[in-house]
């Protein structure tokens, strides 16, 4: 069995923007505070990866960590392809939703959501 590992240090950022949006998003009627922002990847999307965002419990594969009042999750082999991101929020009319900078990302595509290492 694995044991989950806490860290001082985050493995990737989050934005002002995407701070304020998080925490409008837990702040909502029947959010579960057993849930943890969970951020990873999947395999798919145009480039290969698609980004993981959203709420979900911890599991034991995963580190956990806080930024700004918010408790994250990310499982342990995704901070290979993770490590020194930035998650943003976008609110303009054209452009609204998380966007993701990823520094390990050798290609992205036009959606912003998939990439390939």
């Amino acid at each position: 069995m694995s044991i989950s590992t806490i860290t001082q240090t985050a493995p990737v950022t989050l934005t002002a923007g995407a701070i304020v949006e998080i925490k409008r998003l837990m702040a909502e009627d029947g959010f579960d505070t057993n849930q943890r922002l969970r951020i990873g990847v999947k395999g798919g999307g145009c480039s290969g990866m698609t980004y993981v965002l959203g709420f979900d419990l911890p599991l034991p594969e995963d580190t956990h960590f806080e930024i700004e009042g918010i408790a994250c999750i990310i499982n342990n082999s995704h901070q290979l392809y993770l490590f020194g991101m930035e998650v943003d929020w976008q609110g303009g009319l054209n452009s609204r939703g998380f966007t993701f900078s990823n520094p390990n990302a050798s290609k992205t595509c036009g959606c912003g959501t998939s990439f390939a290492v």
